[in-house]
């Protein structure tokens, strides 16, 4: 087990260029950014939302108790990036690189999805489910829930991309199309919404919503 007091940080005088080179946003995990700062000339991190004051053991090295993780500042020799390495026994020979650090224009495709940059966020989406198709961060009923939300606040637009995502990740779920159709069916849109309730009823025969429309919108095209 990796033990650290917190009684141990050291005080160090940080020089500028190190504290330049070192500050910045680092990639946590697929969705997810980390903020190293420096105030005072003591670091910090900023971790989902709160400034965290980690246990300090050298310049380079550091210990995070909300992440029980020891971390070390590293560049990778040939690539020049910079890196935040997770320090372990069987690291301490050899550095690892695992959270790299990014621009601060960069995006993770949750911050893209806030911003209603929908494209680039199903990019980022489509990545990580190729990576990992159980992750956390794609969670079919988290999109199914803003999309409604969306449609409760009469913004059809945002919700008709927010279950475009969904369908695109989850195209073999008739609940995706489902909302989907609901979202145009709401805002005018009766083809499409007859379209995908089709898709709906082919993935799920027992789709009351989707036969019901779909019965009605062949009624009044007779």
């Amino acid at each position: 087990m990796l033990l650290v007091s917190v009684s141990c940080s050291k005080s160090i005088d940080y020089p500028s260029a190190f504290k330049e080179a070192s500050s910045g946003r680092y990639l946590y995990s697929p969705d997810e950014l980390m903020e190293v700062f420096y105030k005072n000339d003591q670091l910090y991190i900023k971790w989902k939302g709160a400034d965290i004051k980690p246990v300090v053991l050298d310049q380079h090295t550091f210990f995070v108790p909300d992440l029980y993780q020891k971390l070390q500042f590293v560049q990778h020799p040939e690539t020049k990036q910079r890196y935040l390495s997770v320090v372990t026994e069987a690291s301490a020979s050899s550095p690892t690189y695992n959270y790299i650090k990014v621009s601060d224009t960069f995006k993770t495709p949750s911050m893209y999805l806030r911003d209603k940059a929908y494209g680039l966020a199903l990019e980022g989406y489509l990545n990580i489910q190729a990576e990992d198709p159980e992750s956390m961060f794609i969670i079919e009923q988290d999109f199914n829930s803003l999309g409604y939300q969306y449609l409760r606040e009469k913004a059809y637009a945002d919700a008709i991309e927010v279950f475009k995502i969904n369908v695109a990740l989850y195209p073999e779920s008739d609940n995706v199309y489902d909302s989907l159709a609901d979202a145009y069916a709401r805002s005018g849109d009766s083809l499409q919404a007859y379209q995908n309730y089709e898709k709906a009823l082919e993935l799920n025969s027992g789709n009351r919503r989707a036969k019901t429309f779909m019965d009605s919108y062949e009624n009044q095209q007779d």
